[in-house]
Order: structure tokens, then C-alpha cells, then sequence
């Protein structure tokens, strides 16, 4: 035996999509109802364990063996249930068919990545499947109808369960089947090991301020209450919070809007309004607070010590291969810029709305900047927090061969002042506050965070220039300035493309810049990928790439990849490239520096963006961590990288 296919049916009572994987699997309710397995190319076979089936021995040892390798679409869950149910397995020997797909390029769904790799898709059978799994694996409503009960068995539809079983061995020959077509195209060792360290980190999960989530959430609701009842008085209407009710009160006071989406209030709100239609207004947008709910979240997910588990995704950006926020979403929460977090934190683990009201004024502000305080080290540590300082900036002039601006990283780093110095041919030196020219500082900053692929006005607004001060008719020539100033970052761009299309149109590699372009296929299952391998030697793999009219009325890159759920062709250009080329250099420089941080013994538990986040001993310090931030790469000569960060008693962001 050297190969096991595994699938498995659970149940338990708690809901996985609030909860999560982990909180689920740790119900003492919690069980595997069945599983299949495949040994090598043998038949399927279910055990059926509640009926009193057992999994043979040599299964069992096998699950332990270092030398089987087991695999399972999405394979964290079956490596995690496995353990929870008692078959000790350890994560050392499993590989994720799901990953392997992802980092292919592929979409995550075991019925999308099916349909995407030309599997037959059967899709009243994939409707069929999700119908049994929510009958035999989750709780159901008593009724009268079913004698009051709350869980189905087997022995209520004998027909369905053995259905149930059918459809549990063809998930083992739907994901082998899948696996023979990804294995064409190897998933490389190293990136495996990040996978399995994912994985690990997930199953440790975060500490969390169980006190502070209590607090925040009754602070919360006290104020959702204080201010529908404020609406109530000012509408007389019964729900204030209801669209159908309070559109028609709006526009019988004044106040002339067709929908009351966010975008739409605030534009309401920056026009003339009775001061009660303004005042109802403003409390909409504080009701529609939506990061508050991030609360909820952790307080459904929290589980065994305090913990919440499985923030993170491996290679959740398909076209970079950085990872992504699951369950609170690490990657999008608010930043913390008030003053005084520890005497915030203490009012609210008081849970006192009229405290906090007095002092801060903005309740849901302040609550929602009090997220990220949530997570806490383990008890006994603390929290050594460190990010890469302006690295996309630091890697698209490394790639380009932008020499002044390795020169700045090299010395003051002061990029967005040098930058503006570059772009306008003033002194370097009068940049400074107190200095009139100190006002250059902000068109350098807005054009180096918004002008490093391609973009123009649009991409500068979008960064906030308005918001700077920045006129909106200086915007072309700002944009116009910024790329005289980086004449070799505006010929990579093209060089890139160029290499791509070249490399699609003759069948042979080409190179740009270092970076390699190639379209690779297998003549056996017909898979046809443009893959472009990175500094680091990791690929990146562009699905079924072909060269189309695209809306500017010329040729360019097409290819199939998932957007907003689907699985549809979508084109790419130059600036476009580039920006998925240097974040994924930029993806490869953080997980090296993470294999640095476990090689030393600490414990990351979790990493946003280009920030690493480590539960540590009191030992560790923020200066050994930038300087393990800050040691070259050796795939990546020259660049230069510095971190920067802080350590405390919880996470924070400036």
C-alpha cells in the first residue's frame, strides 16, 4: 500500500458555516458516519460505521504510516476529523487535492474544479448529494410529522442512506479521478510543506478576549437598541430599520432617494436635509456597521482554550498564491488608530454602553476599531507583530532594475519623499515638514501606492489623491511625471506582455526580466496552462490561455479563471500581469521568511498580507524578527527588504 483516497460523512450539531471546521469537529456530539477509501487504483470501498463497521486494521495503521500517503479533496477536514474521532493520523502524509488544484489555477469546489478539468458534471446528482448531507449530517426540525425528532438516522430512509453510501464512495472516484489529471502538472515539494503548515496553524487557532467579546456585543446590541428606539420616536413609523417603511417617510420629509444602500445614504448625507431626516439617516449608517458582526463571528467560533481556528487559506488569490481570511476575515478588519486601546478595552469588558458613549462618543467606531485588540498571545506570551516595509515598491524596482529607487531602499527609504523629488526635480532635502515643499510628499506617496501598474487618474483616485488635496485636473500629469520618473518600470510592463504573448504564439519560452513564460500542456487529458515561473521557481498557471480582441478594440491575453464565484474566461494586459508577477514575488518573500520564524521554534498564528503575527515567549524580540525579515533572499539577490513592528498583549494595527 502506498497511496490512500479517503472521504468521509460526519455529523454534528453545530453548523460548520458559522463555526468552522474545528468547533465542529470538537461537539461532543460529533461523529463519522462513514468512510470511504481507495487503495491505490483498487475499487472503492465504505465502511459504514454506524452500523457497527469497523475500519480494518491495516486501514487504521495505514493512516499512520509515514510511508502512505493520504489524500482527500479539501483534505484538512478529513485530516482533522480523523483525529478528532480517534484514528491519530498526522499531517505530515496528507496532500490536498483541493490545493494542488488551486495552485493550478483551478476554482476550489469539488463539483467546479470537476467541471473546469472536463469531468462529466451530473448536476442533479451534485443537487441529490447536498440534499443527503443535510438530512443524515445536521440537525432537523422537530415536527409533528417526524415523531419530534432532531437528528435523522439511517434507520428513517434505509433508501436515502444507501444513496447517501453511493454518493460517498463516487466523492473518493470523483477526487481521484481529479488527481490523476492535477498530478500532470506536480505540486512542488516546498509549496506542499506550506500547505501542511497551514493546516497546522489553523488546527492551533488564535487565542481571543472571550471578555471583550461579551462585552462588545452587549455594548452593541444596548446601542442597536437605544438608536432604533431614537428612530422611532423621530418616524413613528414601527420598524425604522425596514426599507419598505422608511423609504416612503424619507421622501415625505424632504429627502428625495430611490434605495437607501450605503453609497446612496452618504450621498444623501452630504446634501441639505431636515435635521430629522438627516439625524434618522445618520442612524442607518450606524446600524449598517457592519464589521461589528465580526464579534458574532468569533463568539460562534471560539473553541477549545479560548481559541478560534481557521482563519487562514492557502493560496486563496489563485493568480498570486497568496492566502486568504476565512471565518473573521483577518484580512480586511478595521485599523486602530485611537489613543488609549488598554482603558477602551477595560470599558468594554465592563459592558458599559454609557461609559464608553461618554468618553469616545462614536460607540460603533469604537467598538469596531476594539476588533483587532480581540486576539491575544497564549497565556504566559506575548504578541511580536512585523510587516515588510513598502514591498511591492521594494520588488517592482528590484525586478525592473530601477536603480535610483534600490538606492533609496538601500539608504534612507524615505521612497515617497524621493519619489516626489524625482518626479518634480526639487531637493530631496526640502521635503521636510515646516518646508513648503513639503506638500510634494503626498503626490509622491498617492503615485508610487497607485501608479506601479499601468493605472492612471482613476487608479490615483482610487488611492485617495482627492482625499490629499490633489486636484483631480493634475492627476494626468502627475501620472505622466511618475512614469518619466521610472522609465524601466514602464518598459517592464511591456517586456512582460510581450514575453506572454510571444511565448503563446510561437509554443516556445520566453523570457523577460528574469521571469520565464511557457505554455505547458499534456497530450493524455489535454490541460493547457501559460505558466510563469518566479524567481523563487514557484509557477504561477493561467488556464487555457489563447489571444483575443478584447474591449479596447486589440489583442490580448485571454484565459479561464474564477471571478465573483464563476468559472469564465477573463482577460489580462501588461500592468495587470505585472501586478500578479510582483505580488506573488512578494507572496514568496513572506512564506521564506516564515519558514525562517518555524525554523527558529516560534509560532506564527497567523499572517495578514505581508505582516506575520507570532505567539511568543517573552524572549523573542520585534528587533531579531525585522532582522529575520531583513536577511537576503537567496533567490532573490539584491532585493532588499526591512520589517518593522511592535510587540503587546494583543493585535493592533497603525
Amino acid at each position: 500500500m502506498e497511496h490512500l483516497s479517503i472521504d468521509i460523512e460526519t455529523y454534528s450539531s453545530e453548523d460548520i458555516t458559522k463555526v468552522g471546521l474545528y468547533k465542529y469537529a470538537q461537539s461532543p456530539d460529533f461523529e463519522i458516519l462513514l468512510f470511504a477509501y481507495k487503495v491505490d487504483d483498487g475499487d472503492v470501498i465504505v465502511v459504514d460505521l454506524t452500523a457497527g463497521e469497523k475500519i480494518p486494521l491495516d486501514i487504521i495503521l495505514a493512516l499512520g504510516d509515514e510511508k502512505v500517503i493520504k489524500h482527500a479533496y479539501n483534505a484538512a477536514f478529513e485530516y482533522y476529523c480523523l483525529n478528532q474521532a480517534g484514528y491519530p493520523t498526522p499531517i505530515c502524509q496528507w496532500k490536498c487535492t483541493m490545493a494542488h488544484g488551486m495552485y493550478l489555477g483551478y476554482p476550489a469546489g469539488l463539483g467546479a474544479i470537476g467541471a473546469a478539468i472536463g469531468l462529466p458534471e451530473d448536476k442533479q446528482k451534485l443537487t441529490i448529494g447536498k440534499r443527503l448531507i443535510s438530512y443524515f449530517c445536521k440537525p432537523c426540525k422537530p415536527t409533528r410529522t417526524n415523531g419530534q425528532r432532531t437528528r435523522n438516522l439511517p434507520t428513517h430512509d434505509p433508501d436515502k442512506w444507501k444513496l447517501f453510501k453511493e454518493y460517498n464512495a463516487q466523492d473518493v472516484v470523483a477526487e481521484y479521478n481529479i488527481l490523476q489529471r492535477l498530478n500532470m502538472f506536480p505540486w512542488p515539494d516546498n509549496e506542499i510543506k506550506l500547505w501542511r503548515a497551514d493546516v497546522r496553524m489553523n488546527e492551533k487557532g488564535i487565542r481571543v478576549d472571550t471578555d471583550l467579546i461579551a462585552g462588545a456585543l452587549a455594548i452593541d446590541q444596548e446601542g442597536r437598541d437605544r438608536l432604533i428606539a431614537e428612530a422611532v420616536n423621530i418616524t413613528g413609523l414601527n420598524n425604522p430599520n425596514s426599507t419598505a417603511q422608511l423609504l416612503p417617510w424619507l421622501n415625505d420629509h424632504g429627502c428625495t432617494i430611490s434605495n437607501l444602500a450605503k453609497d446612496s445614504v452618504a450621498d444623501a448625507l452630504a446634501g441639505e436635509l431636515t435635521p430629522e431626516a438627516r439625524r434618522v439617516l445618520e442612524i442607518r449608517q450606524l446600524l449598517g456597521k457592519t464589521s461589528n458582526k465580526k464579534y458574532e463571528t468569533m463568539a460562534a467560533a471560539v473553541g477549545e482554550g479560548d481559541r478560534v481556528r481557521g482563519v487562514s487559506q492557502y493560496y486563496g488569490a489563485m493568480r498570486t498564491g497568496r492566502y486568504a481570511g476565512r471565518m473573521v476575515q483577518m484580512q480586511n478588519l478595521p485599523r486602530t488608530y485611537m489613543g488609549g486601546l488598554e482603558e477602551a478595552r477595560a470599558l468594554v469588558k465592563m459592558s458599559s454602553y454609557d461609559a464608553v458613549k461618554l468618553i469616545y462618543d462614536n460607540v460603533p467606531d469604537t467598538l469596531s476599531q476594539l476588533i483587532r485588540t480581540a486576539f491575544i498571545p497564549s497565556k504566559g506570551n506575548k504578541f511580536v507583530v512585523a510587516d515588510f516595509s513598502a514591498i511591492e515598491a521594494r520588488v517592482i524596482a528590484w525586478l525592473a532594475g530601477e536603480t535610483w529607487v534600490n538606492e533609496v531602499f538601500a539608504t534612507h527609504g524615505k521612497i515617497y519623499e524621493a519619489t516626489a523629488s524625482q518626479m518634480y526635480g526639487i531637493p530631496f532635502d526640502s521635503i521636510v515638514k515646516g518646508n513648503p515643499n513639503y506638500s510634494y510628499r503626498a503626490k509622491g506617496k498617492v503615485a508610487t501606492l497607485a501608479l506601479g501598474y499601468g493605472g492612471g487618474p482613476n487608479a490615483l483616485i482610487a488611492m485617495g489623491a482627492l482625499r490629499d488635496g490633489i486636484p483631480e485636473e493634475e492627476l494626468p500629469e502627475l501620472r505622466d511625471k511618475w512614469r518619466q520618473a521610472n522609465p524601466h518600470i514602464v518598459d517592464m510592463w511591456y517586456r512582460l506582455e510581450r514575453a506572454a504573448v510571444e511565448a503563446l504564439e510561437s509554443g516556445e519560452p520566453r523570457e523577460a526580466r528574469g521571469i520565464v513564460f511557457q505554455v505547458e500542456s499534456d497530450i493524455i487529458f489535454g490541460q493547457r496552462f501559460l505558466t510563469i515561473k518566479l524567481p523563487s521557481g514557484r509557477k504561477l498557471y493561467y488556464n487555457r490561455p489563447h489571444l483575443a480582441p478584447n474591449r479596447f478594440d486589440g489583442q490580448s491575453i485571454h484565459f479561464y479563471g474564477q471571478e465573483t464565484g464563476k468559472w469564465k474566461v477573463l482577460d489580462t494586459y501588461s500592468g495587470k500581469l505585472t501586478e500578479n508577477i510582483v505580488q506573488a514575488i512578494a507572496r514568496d518573500c513572506l512564506t521564506t521568511i516564515m519558514q525562517r520564524i518555524w525554523a527558529e521554534g516560534y509560532d506564527i498564528v497567523f499572517h495578514v498580507h505581508d505582516e506575520v503575527i507570532v505567539d511568543a515567549p517573552e524572549y523573542l524580540t520585534v528587533e531579531h524578527l525585522c532582522k529575520l525579515m531583513a536577511q537576503p533572499i537567496e533567490w532573490a539577490p539584491g532585493l532588499i527588504l526591512k520589517g518593522a513592528g511592535f510587540e503587546g498583549q494583543f493585535y493592533k494595527k497603525d
